[in-house]
């Protein structure tokens, strides 16, 4: 995952987490044209087609419609298409940057710097919706951090891990 995150507005536009008007509605969905404005992934590396559920600084939903015609499919696996285990965790961090790239303070590209404890449950396939659901657990000197993230196919588990991130200049 690498995530550009800047306080100068004219490079990146993220919705502020702070809302003006108290009673103002918090925005909690997302969509694709959304995700581009906050994340730099382009095709073929843009993993998050919605966000469906976002709580600022705490965590993010989204989901990815697995199809057959997207490139990784060529080669992984002919006459078994599956979609590649890297491929599933990049999703999950890119719906873990919708959360960092809205926390106030946080100035810089972020970048994975480790993953930890992930487990792949099963295979994910054309077809398939992938719901990914990051959750936010630490954040030390808006510099270093740490993600809880799962994904699920039809509500059942395909993926789970903890994801690091490092924000760089």
């Amino acid at each position: 995952m690498t995530t550009a995150v800047t306080a100068d507005p004219s490079h990146v536009k993220a919705p502020s987490v702070e809302t003006p008007n108290p009673d103002a509605p918090i925005k909690t969905t997302y969509s694709l044209e959304e995700i581009q404005q906050l994340l730099p992934h382009r095709y073929p590396f843009a993993l998050v087609d919605r966000i469906i559920d976002y709580v600022p600084g705490e965590k993010a939903v989204g989901i990815k419609n697995v199809t057959f015609n997207e490139p990784q499919f060529q080669g992984h696996f002919p006459g078994r298409p599956i979609m590649p285990g890297v491929l599933i965790v990049e999703a999950m961090a890119q719906v873990g940057g919708i959360v960092l790239t809205q926390l106030p303070g946080v100035d810089g590209l972020c970048m994975f710097a480790g993953i930890d404890k992930v487990r792949f449950r099963r295979p994910v396939v054309p077809g398939d919706q992938l719901v990914m659901t990051v959750e936010l657990l630490t954040v030390k000197r808006m510099r270093f951090g740490k993600m809880q993230a799962r994904a699920e196919v039809d509500g059942a588990m395909v993926c789970e891990g903890t994801l690091m991130f490092s924000v760089v200049d």
